[in-house]
């Protein structure tokens, strides 16, 4: 079960806090989810998962609702609260047990390598620490876990590649969130020592203009069991 203290608690919700935003994140992916077609990318992002699940960075809790009968148990992280009771509401709906935790990626409330999967789900560009998140993520998965990721990230060329440093720079990361464009999910799992196993990219809206958040890759990745790499 979740580790959680009072002071775990208190600093969890001190980590994040971003009212505006969430605000307006919560209207946004609501749309999002038929116009863009990310309904769909919920369903493929969690098709096949069973056992204790973790997800990182909740948001809104709209990943609840496409979790399979066979998941026994999520524990989903959230740090910033508008965002967080956002999501109790979503776990009363879910078909799943859904329990909502205050916490940061970066130090999760959990124990070692109680969890068969790990979910990282568009959080990955605003964690302040990739490789520490990405540790504990490792930490917190059993030997030969799997992590389901959808995140967006560096992608569309020279052009896009330089527009996409110089936002994160200046106006995108106080205005989203903590929000970066350039990070490389990809990468930072291999980095972080995972094995990466089949992914494919993707552009959201999959339809229209090329926009500097647009290029995302879904996929999965594995914690590789003792005597590997």
């Amino acid at each position: 079960m979740p580790l959680r203290t009072v002071g775990a608690r208190k600093a969890a919700r001190d980590a994040v806090h971003h009212p505006l935003f969430a605000r307006r994140y919560a209207r946004v992916s609501l749309r999002a989810e038929s116009r863009m077609g990310m309904a769909g990318v919920r369903d493929r992002l969690l098709a096949g998962l069973s056992g204790r699940v973790l997800e990182i960075g909740a948001g809104n809790g709209l990943n609840f609702a496409h979790y399979p009968a066979a998941v026994s148990e999520v524990v989903a992280i959230e740090p910033e609260r508008l965002l967080r009771h956002l999501a109790v509401e979503a776990a009363l709906r879910a078909g799943v047990p859904v329990d909502v935790v205050p916490g940061a990626a970066e130090a999760l409330p959990v124990k070692s390598e109680a969890f068969d999967a790990v979910v990282l789900s568009l959080v990955l560009c605003s964690v302040r620490d990739v490789p520490r998140a990405l540790g504990e993520a490792r930490r917190v998965l059993r030997p030969g876990g799997q992590v389901r990721f959808f995140e967006h990230g560096r992608g569309g060329g020279r052009m896009m590649d330089l527009a996409q440093r110089a936002l994160d720079r200046t106006v995108w990361p106080p205005l989203n969130g903590g929000c970066h464009l350039h990070r490389d999910p990809v990468a930072a799992l291999r980095d972080a020592g995972f094995e990466p196993g089949p992914y494919r990219r993707l552009s959201m809206p999959e339809k229209g203009p090329r926009l500097p958040s647009s290029f995302c890759v879904l996929g999965t990745a594995w914690r590789p069991v003792a005597g590997n790499p």
